[in-house]
C-alpha cells in the first residue's frame, strides 16, 4: 500500500499531522460497537507518552488532550469510525529555522528529500516522534476492547537508563508481554503474527531491533535445548517452556507473547555536530530547541499501543477464519 499512514486491516488507524503543525490526529476504523471506553484510562495512557515531564524527556509542554470527534457516544463505541484530534499547543517552528536546507546526522531530512523532493525541517514533520501520540490513542482504545476478552498488554524498560553525559543521548530496550491471547491468532506465511508485530514495532521512531521469545540468544543454544515441548497443564495442552515467545508458525499458541524492541540513542545532540547542507557545504549544527535525551520513558506506552492495535486486528480477523 502506497503512503503507509495506515496500520491494520479490520481494526485500523490512519494518522495525520506533523510535529509543529496545528494538530495531529487520526481515524480509528473497525472498532466493534458496544465497547465501553474509560476516557480517564485513555488520558492516563496519553500522560505516560506526553513530553514536558522533566528528567530525560523533552521540555515541550503539551497537555495532549484528546478531542473525540465521532464514533463514541455516552462512553460507548458506535461501530463507526472514531475520529480524534490532538492540538499542538506548544509548538515552536522558529526553533528550526537555522536547520533549513541542513541535513542533520541520523535524521530523516535527506531521505524525505530523496523521496518527495521536499522535506519538513521543522521538528522532522511526519518523521517526528510527536506522531506517536495518535498511535497511543488508538492503542488505548484497542486495549480496552482486548481487556473485555481477557487480554492484557504490559510494556516496560528492561533496565534503568544509565547516567547520560551532558549534551549526549542514550538508547535502550523495551520488553512487552501480551497475556491471554487464545491459540490460533495470526495468519500463515506473510501474515504471521510475529511478522506483524515486528513491522509495527519497527515503525516506531528510533526503533532499530526486534526479537521475539529467546530471540537472538537462540544462536547460543542447540536445538535440543530450546524445544518447547508439549505438556498438559491444568487440563489444557500447553508447553513446558516458552522459548518461541508464544508464537509458532506465525500463529499464537496460547502462551504469553513476549518480545523486545531496541531503540537507538536520540539523534539530536545538545552539543555542536558537524554535517553538510543541501548544497554540500560543511556546517556546524549548534545545540538548540527542546529534545529528549532518551526515548525510553515515552517509548514504553507506544510499544504497548502498537501491540494492542496488532492483536485486536488479528483477533477480529480470526473470527472470519472458520464457522
Amino acid at each position: 500500500m502506497a503512503h503507509k499512514n495506515r496500520i491494520g486491516n479490520l481494526f485500523s488507524l490512519t494518522s495525520f499531522g506533523e510535529s509543529h503543525g496545528p494538530a495531529i490526529g487520526g481515524v480509528v476504523d473497525g472498532m466493534p460497537a458496544g465497547v465501553k471506553i474509560d476516557m480517564d484510562q485513555l488520558r492516563h495512557e496519553m500522560a505516560r507518552r506526553r513530553p514536558g515531564q522533566g528528567g530525560i524527556t523533552s521540555s515541550r509542554n503539551e497537555t495532549d488532550e484528546v478531542e473525540i470527534l465521532s464514533g463514541i457516544m455516552d462512553g460507548v463505541t458506535l461501530g463507526t469510525p472514531i475520529g480524534f484530534v490532538i492540538r499542538n499547543r506548544d509548538q515552536r517552528p522558529e526553533d528550526y529555522e537555522h536547520l533549513k536546507d541542513v541535513y542533520r546526522p541520523s535524521h530523516a531530512e535527506f531521505t524525505y528529500q530523496g523521496k518527495y523532493g521536499v522535506c519538513v525541517y521543522r521538528g522532522g514533520g511526519r518523521a517526528s516522534a510527536r506522531e506517536t501520540a495518535a498511535r497511543v490513542v488508538a492503542g488505548a482504545l484497542a486495549k480496552q476492547a482486548l481487556l473485555q476478552l481477557g487480554i492484557t498488554i504490559t510494556a516496560q524498560p528492561t533496565a534503568e537508563v544509565a547516567d547520560i553525559p551532558q549534551g549526549d543521548t542514550a538508547g535502550g530496550v523495551v520488553s512487552c508481554t501480551i497475556k491471554g491471547v487464545m491459540p490460533g491468532i495470526g495468519e500463515p506465511v506473510f501474515g504471521k503474527l510475529s511478522a506483524q508485530l515486528a513491522e509495527a514495532m519497527m515503525s516506531i521512531p528510533a526503533a532499530k531491533g526486534f526479537e521475539i521469545g529467546l530471540g537472538f540468544d537462540f544462536v547460543n543454544h542447540y536445538g535440543s535445548e530450546v524445544l518447547d515441548k508439549w505438556v498438559m497443564k491444568d487440563g489444557k495442552i500447553s508447553t513446558a517452556t516458552n522459548y518461541s515467545g508464544g508464537i509458532q508458525g506465525g500463529i499464537s499458541n496460547g502462551n504469553d507473547i513476549c518480545f523486545n524492541v531496541v531503540f537507538k540513542p536520540v539523534a539530536t545532540l545538545m552539543q555542536p555536530v558537524e554535517s553538510i547542507d543541501s548544497q554540500g557545504n560543511s556546517v556546524t549544527i549548534e545545540p538548540h530547541g527542546r529534545h529528549d535525551s532518551c526515548v525510553m520513558p515515552r517509548a514504553v506506552p507506544v510499544v504497548g499501543a502498537m501491540a494492542a492495535i496488532v492483536v485486536l486486528d488479528n483477533v477480529l480477523i480470526n473470527r472470519a477464519s472458520r464457522l
